[in-house]
This record gives structure tokens, sequence and C-alpha cells, in this order.
């Protein structure tokens, strides 16, 4: 439980600092969201929810290379 819990604050701060103004934002303020959406991609992996995304994208990439 508490992963998801985490999980639930680390996308509410990802939406928050992505809302705002890409002008506000200095170099090292990029870094330190990439690094939060990071963190927030290995906390919902092992999740029913992440291996469900997993899934769907794994789909599309295989209906791309099979359609080039």
């Amino acid at each position: 439980m508490l992963t998801i819990n985490v999980a639930v604050l680390l996308a509410v701060v990802v939406v928050l600092r992505l809302r705002r103004r890409t002008q506000a934002r200095s170099r090292l303020d990029e870094k330190f969201t990439v690094v939060i959406v990071l963190a927030l991609g290995v906390l919902i992996a092992p999740t029913d929810f992440g291996q469900g995304i997993l899934s769907v994208l794994t789909q599309i990439v295989q209906g791309i290379s099979r359609s080039g």
C-alpha cells in the first residue's frame, strides 16, 4: 500500500510541475522533474497498473513494427 500512495503523491507532483510555464523552468528544475518521473516509473512498474501500461505499449510497438 505504501508504494501506491507514494506513486500517487509523485504523480500529483509531476502534474503540478508540468503545468508550470516552460519559460519559468531552469535546467536544474527540468532535471529534477526528470528524476521525479523516473522514480514514479520505478514505483508504478511492479503494480498491475504498470504491467497493463507495459502490455499496451508492447502491443503498440509490435503493431508499428509489423506495419513498417
